[in-house]
């Protein structure tokens, strides 16, 4: 099915190579690597994650800042392959705890094994971490995770005096505490991908969400587990469409318009209690994802504002107010916007008391460019962009700019109200210390602001 398979960097360093059939030439991956550094392609796109050069298909997703990337020679499907490389870069952080260029190059002997039990002459033997658990014996070496970044797994969900421990799900399911403990700890996610699409005039013309409820489980024995949804959870476009903008934890049916579900996961009370019971596998794995096109009420409001100021000069005014409460914070805002062709240069004016905000004038694409370390729930921040033009504007200025573009990450937030009510471990042993953590979060996938 696939031919090699290999790990980049973000320098383009080769970390992890595997040659499966020796269909493809050496140096496919030098090659793949300058293909997408230097993309040329619709302007400054990235790469797609499916091309040909000299009659082989490079496959590619990137995980962690490292690239994955299969090739082959022959037609394949391209969903399967994406995802054996999203299923093998969960496998490699299951039992590596963090997925690094640090843990990859400490541990490639156990990488090395792990890839030749997943993949045989090219073809897919098995992506289950349970699975692999009876063939594989390295052990994996430990990576300092205090090394990590801050806005890691772990750090982007410190909210408040709420905190989980540091290194809770950046350690390997088979790898014991010191002494030979074995810790009995189970993490589910909802993480929520926005698309939101605004009017000029502020109104929402398009939105949607990607959700998925993840689990990563450390518990022995394979018990079986009760996750609650919501009571009022609706699947199918013949619920009712409301446009109740309560908060992510108020009331409110929440209509979803498709789903699937792991293959652990049994449905049998869910018709009527909206309850998933599943036995976990070792790892991390989706046990729920679902798609949802319901009005819900945007976390920004984005407001854009250009006027001409002299003949080779013009005034941008962007406004960002978060619409959430004031007990959540956002991280890692970054506001993009394309500005005229003949932009020359551009001067930036933060408002008062502003701190960690970054801004930047793109010349090469001509784009405006304003990060935001941080936005608490209820709070406007503004930013003047002054812009100088090589030439005299013939057109309209606002046409030729925008749209505005703007990714964030939530933690503690969801847009869809979707909430897991409890989770129960069945047979839990009295001397078990059991640790459970539910943790929400949303991401921008696409949220743009037409001027």
């Amino acid at each position: 099915m696939i031919s090699q398979f290999f790990v980049l960097s973000q320098r383009g360093d080769n970390i992890v190579f595997r040659d499966y059939r020796g269909e493809v030439q050496k140096g496919s991956a030098e090659i793949f690597f300058r293909k997408v550094k230097f993309w040329k392609e619709d302007g400054d796109g990235d790469a797609p994650p499916i091309f040909n050069v000299d009659g082989v298909n490079y496959f590619h997703v990137k995980v962690a800042g490292l690239l994955f990337v299969a090739t082959t020679r022959v037609n394949v499907s391209p969903s399967l392959v994406l995802e054996l490389l999203q299923r093998i870069a969960r496998v490699i952080k299951d039992y590596l705890g963090v997925l690094n260029e640090d843990s990859l190059r400490k541990n490639f002997v156990l990488v090395y094994e792990l890839l030749d039990e997943v993949i045989d002459f090219g073809y897919v033997e098995t992506t289950s971490t349970e699975v692999l658990k009876s063939y594989v014996f390295n052990e994996p070496i430990v990576v300092d995770v205090a090394r990590l970044p801050s806005l890691g797994p772990a750090g982007i969900f410190m909210q408040g005096t709420k905190r989980m421990p540091g290194t809770a799900v950046t350690k390997s399911v088979v790898a014991n505490e010191p002494g030979g403990r074995k810790r009995e700890e189970i993490f589910v996610d909802i993480i929520e991908k926005i698309s939101v699409t605004f009017s000029s005039s502020g109104y929402i013309l398009t939105s949607e969400i990607d959700g998925t409820i993840q689990m990563k489980s450390y518990l022995t024995g394979n018990p079986e587990i009760r996750l609650a949804l919501n009571d009022d959870l609706s699947i199918g476009r013949g619920g009712r469409s409301i446009y109740d903008y309560g908060s992510s934890y108020g009331s409110g049916a929440v209509i979803l318009d498709d789903c699937n579900f792991h293959e652990s996961v049994h449905l049998d009370s869910f018709e009527d209690d909206r309850t998933l019971t599943l036995v976990p596998p070792d790892g991390e794995f989706p046990v729920m994802n679902y798609r949802m096109t319901q009005e819900f009420k945007p976390p920004f409001r984005i407001n854009t504002l250009i006027e001409e100021a002299g003949p080779l000069k013009a005034e941008v005014i962007l406004k960002v107010r978060a619409e959430f409460s004031s007990s959540i914070t956002a991280n890692t805002i970054l506001v993009q916007m394309p500005l005229p062709t003949y932009t020359t240069r551009v001067s930036f004016e933060l408002e008062p008391g502003a701190v960690g905000n970054t801004t930047d004038f793109k010349e090469a694409n001509k784009r405006l460019e304003w990060g935001l370390k941080k936005i608490v729930g209820g709070s406007e921040h503004t930013l003047r962009a002054k812009l100088t033009f090589s030439q005299e504007s013939h057109g309209n200025i606002v046409k030729e700019s925008g749209p505005v573009s703007m990714t964030f990450t939530i933690p503690m937030y969801n847009a869809s109200r979707l909430q897991v009510k409890y989770l129960q471990i069945a047979k839990k042993a009295k001397n078990d210390n059991l640790y459970r953590w539910v943790r929400y979060v949303t991401q921008a996938n696409s949220y743009v602001a037409r001027l």
